[in-house]
């Protein structure tokens, strides 16, 4: 008989502290999941192809939030979509906890843009749905316990009962975030969820994935447009160079501390190097690198970079309490 248990803090090699990640190469024992040389193809008019992006390597962590930053056609969900299983890639493979991606799999959980939830079901109802298929031989009464815990993890108990039809915009993706949580999948995977949604309940829901990424120990891969939820979010920034033919351009390691408090982010040492830095790549760089990359630039080991201060951070450094810089 399956056990269905609450949502505890996932075993495994925490990710490192940005403040000493550095530059250093993440060793084979670290890579939870690993992308290793994938190239995504599509036919093309007259017997010719069309490379999206080609000989893209990245690993991850155990526990590790990554955004995947970069312009339209870049092939970012299309990355995602092959880490989902839901596509197959032309060259190269991805391995999960030590097995290869060959289809799809309630190890990894998908929250797309919109929240396809089942209208004729409550809210209660998609939950479970996805945790009884999750734990076939549970009990309707364990199925219903787990599914109510998802619910509540998100701010929604109380609205069990609910359509989607009643919900808001932002209450419906909560429900499909705790859809999501409730199978407890090895990785969360995320494809731009909030770009829908008006500023206030974006940076709500934003709030609401970052506490139970850090609580739980939850590996999360996310696609973004937005240079401020990925500062927010990530623990590291993956940029990649405009399409076609997209690249990895560089990894960039987030050095805001774990803690974040969103109403004094701009306050950490850090953060506008850090988004300075974001911007000049989408504006600039993403174009140029796509047509040069830099000399001795290795696929399998794209760039790992770490901004430094500016001079604005080291203004707010002089300028604020210690209490707040604490």
């Amino acid at each position: 008989m399956s056990t269905l248990l609450p949502f505890a803090r996932r075993a495994g090699r925490p990710a490192p502290d940005t403040a000493e990640a550095g530059t250093r190469r993440m060793s084979t024992s670290e890579k939870f999941i690993s992308i290793e040389g994938i190239a995504r193809r599509y036919p093309a008019p007259w017997g010719k192809s069309t490379t999206i992006f080609n000989d893209l390597w990245l690993p991850m962590r155990r526990g590790e939030f990554v955004c995947m930053i970069g312009h339209s056609g870049c092939g970012k969900t299309t990355v995602l979509n092959i880490l989902a299983g839901l596509d197959a890639p032309s060259e190269g493979v991805v391995i999960v906890d030590g097995q290869a991606i060959t289809g799809t799999s309630l190890d990894r959980a998908v929250i797309f843009q919109g929240h396809a939830l089942l209208p004729w079901r409550s809210v209660l109802g998609n939950v479970a749905y996805a945790v009884s298929s999750r734990w076939r031989k549970a009990k309707r009464a364990e199925i219903e316990a787990r599914a109510r815990r998802a619910i509540a993890t998100v701010g929604l108990a109380g609205s069990e009962h609910k359509r989607p039809s009643e919900l808001s915009g932002g209450m419906k993706q909560r429900v499909g975030i705790a859809r999501a949580l409730a199978i407890e999948p090895k990785i969360l995977l995320m494809d731009e969820p909030f770009s829908a949604l008006d500023a206030l309940t974006r940076g709500t829901l934003q709030d609401e994935v970052r506490r139970i990424c850090v609580e739980t120990g939850q590996t999360v891969f996310m696609i973004t447009h937005d240079v401020d939820e990925a500062i927010y979010l990530a623990d590291r920034i993956v940029l990649m160079t405009n399409g076609p033919e997209a690249k990895v351009a560089e990894i960039v390691e987030n050095p805001l501390p774990k803690d974040r408090d969103r109403t004094q982010l701009h306050h950490a040492p850090g953060y506008y190097a850090l988004r300075n830095h974001l911007i000049d790549f989408l504006v600039t760089r993403s174009r140029t690198l796509r047509d040069a990359m830099p000399e001795g630039y290795d696929p399998r080991h794209p760039p790992v970079v770490r901004p430094s201060l500016s001079e604005a951070d080291a203004a707010a450094l002089a300028t604020d309490p210690p209490a707040r810089r604490a």
